[in-house]
């Protein structure tokens, strides 16, 4: 166990509610749940009673509880402590993100770790939203922003930063005109030339979404990256699924008309991305122990 989940336990008990005790940690409740499940495992007992209601604590419950706020008031006395040599931890931090990201996401990240860790230098890889989780699996990074995982994976901690929908988005001189009070969206979709994502969670939930309506759409292109979808959408070539976010961070916000054709494709929980446990040397974990604690004690959403 660690002290993410010893966390988690702890607000759980407080709030005796999955979906309340999710919400405050920035996590789904499914990986909340998960996070019990394993306690619960490691221990060798049950500590909660589940219902589809309310959750209650069992009596090993309640003594893991105490133990668990016990632990973690501890670990903040020696946190304080240890503040004088915080700004001592020096190194590289490894961050994959797409461009997207470095405007909008990264500079609130970028000035929290340089005032309290002015020692840690970031490392920046850009590229396809899609090879962020890759680029965690495979060590190449540290950290990542992009979409979340919706299923959630056992292996990486997620924190949500921002959440935002998908939409279509065209040229303002390309000519294609959509009133989606007029056209149903199938009509839409079938009817006009897109360029879409070879991979990554908006290309799955467009071909989940065609094939359960039996919609054959016309693909104009397909590439990696907004911005490269964007850029053919420019063009003309046709119109680019991408996350609105891509819109409004500036560079293209007055370029583009809007398409959102209903709701059908959903959001973007947009955030941060890390390993949920600290690996490498005593140097690596240390920046990842650093980087956690910036990432722990912001409220991203209100940033």
């Amino acid at each position: 166990m660690n002290l993410y989940e010893l966390k988690t336990f702890t607000v759980l008990s407080k709030t005796l509610h999955y979906a309340k005790t999710a919400e405050q940690l920035n996590m789904s409740s499914s990986a909340a749940s998960r996070i019990i499940s394993r306690l619960e495992e490691e221990t060798g007992t049950f500590l909660v009673e589940r219902s589809n209601r309310k959750v209650e604590l069992t009596p090993n419950g309640k003594l893991f509880a105490d133990f668990a706020k016990e632990t973690l008031e501890k670990y903040e006395e020696l946190e304080q402590s240890f503040k004088g040599d915080r700004n001592k931890i020096t190194g590289t931090l490894h961050v994959y993100a797409s461009v997207t990201a470095c405007y909008v996401i990264l500079p609130v990240l970028i000035k929290k770790l340089a005032e309290k860790y002015p020692g840690i230098q970031l490392a920046l890889e850009t590229g396809d939203p899609a090879g962020a989780i890759p680029a965690i699996r495979e060590g190449r990074a540290d950290l990542a922003v992009a979409a979340i995982p919706e299923d959630g994976l056992s292996y990486i901690e997620t924190i949500s930063v921002r959440k935002t929908p998908l939409v279509f988005a065209a040229s303002k001189t390309a000519g294609f005109e959509f009133n989606e009070h007029q056209e149903s969206p199938q009509d839409f979709i079938s009817s006009m030339p897109l360029i879409l994502p070879k991979t990554g969670l908006a290309r799955r939930r467009f071909d989940q979404w065609t094939k359960s309506r039996n919609v054959k759409p016309i693909v104009a292109a397909e590439t990696e990256g907004n911005e490269a979808i964007l850029a053919l959408a420019q063009l003309g070539v046709g119109l680019g699924l991408v996350p609105q976010i891509v819109l409004e961070s500036g560079r293209f916000a007055n370029n583009f008309v809007v398409h959102t054709a209903g709701n059908i494709m959903g959001y973007y929980d947009i955030g941060f991305i890390r390993r949920s446990e600290n690996y490498g040397t005593q140097k690596s974990r240390s920046i990842q122990a650093a980087v956690s604690d910036i990432l722990h004690s912001s409220d991203w959403r209100a940033e």
